[in-house]
């Protein structure tokens, strides 16, 4: 069947066939949920059974959907979704027939709904016949292991964690519980907290970096660290954090680390960073907490970002950066400095073809 011959059906959000579904609820446990209140619309509608999620323009009285954005307002105005989440400024907005959950954050309340109908997988508790499993490895209750997944002699395994096919634990490696380890991740050196998601292709723990000039040529460092990944960090896919040298590389409490990110030996990151997909961060390099890394950005080694700063796309960083500062550029320069500086070379660059 070619994508042309799909019903709009077939494509809509949460497909039972990929997606794990609950439901239905009533509106106040929707809004017990998303910590919303309710608007009830003319109809009266206020203990309808609701299904699932889908955006305003496709949503059916069954559903629930979501505004945060002004320009979306014609959306809302046709929407036959059964209710809305919506802040207050919007909800005199609303259709006749639809009903409204009004919070202060809608987009958060949007993903608490959303996660309500279709929650992460829970693990199953199956170990695949293929799987292999050293014999002195400490496997928690209901943990699921997948076909041809290999855990490491010594290895610590936290209650209901799921590890996917292929996936390589490796020696003595200490996993939470509540984890999700994705297909064909690769661990070795490393202690993983709780809730810790790696998607598919992750490598944590493999060597450092590290390299001494010799007469002959290079001459590898051993590298004797470890990885640590506190509790609920999220590492995407193909990303790769090495272990330290002589200390631990540190990602701290609830970082999110994108898709094709390196992150070198020695790290530091504090809680709740952000690095986007194809950053690099080179070692011994220190974030504080609430750092954003954008697309792109590259860290030179031995610097720190202050908590709270903020790093633009495609930044080259050079130097320490303070606490909620905002730079972009390369080298890195506070974004008015370098909106400036892009002003005045098209200034220049007018009056020169002149």
């Amino acid at each position: 069947m070619s994508v042309s011959d799909m019903t709009a059906s077939e494509t809509r959000p949460g497909d039972s066939r990929f997606f794990q579904r609950s439901g239905p609820f009533g509106l106040e446990q929707l809004a017990k949920a998303s910590d919303s209140d309710v608007v009830a619309a003319a109809s009266g509608k206020s203990v309808a059974a609701f299904r699932g999620v889908a955006p305003l323009h496709v949503a059916g009285p069954d559903e629930v959907s979501f505004l945060d954005n002004r320009r979306y307002l014609p959306l809302l105005a046709e929407t036959k979704a059964g209710a809305v989440i919506l802040s207050p400024a919007f909800s005199d907005k609303l259709p006749p027939d639809t009903a409204g959950l009004v919070c202060k954050a809608p987009y958060l309340a949007w993903a608490r709904v959303a996660t309500l109908f279709h929650p992460d997988p829970k693990s199953t508790g199956v170990r695949h016949p293929t799987a292999w499993i050293a014999d002195d490895a400490d496997i928690g209750e209901n943990v699921e292991i997948g076909p041809f997944a290999v855990i490491g002699s010594g290895a610590r395994i936290g209650r209901d964690t799921i590890v996917a096919s292929h996936a390589s634990i490796g020696q003595s490696v200490e996993i939470g519980s509540r984890c999700r380890i994705g297909a064909h991740a690769a661990i070795s050196h490393a202690r993983i907290g709780n809730r810790v998601t790696l998607y598919p292709g992750v490598r944590i723990g493999q060597d450092g970096f590290g390299f001494a000039v010799g007469p002959e040529g290079f001459e590898t460092v051993p590298q004797l660290g470890l990885v640590v990944l506190e509790d609920g960090v999220e590492v995407g896919a193909n990303s790769t954090i090495d272990r330290g040298s002589m200390r631990d590389t540190l990602i701290g409490a609830g970082t999110r680390i994108d898709n094709l990110v390196q992150i070198g030996h020695n790290a530091r990151l504090g809680r709740c960073c952000i690095v986007v997909s194809q950053a690099g961060i080179s070692g011994s390099t220190e974030l504080g907490d609430f750092v954003t890394i954008a697309a792109q950005a590259g860290l030179i080694g031995h610097i720190k970002i202050g908590s709270k700063a903020r790093i633009g796309a495609q930044c080259g960083v050079m130097s320490d950066v303070d606490a909620g500062a905002d730079v972009i550029g390369s080298p890195a320069m506070p974004f008015r400095e370098f909106f400036r500086n892009v002003a005045t070379l098209r200034k220049l660059s007018r009056k020169s073809s002149d």
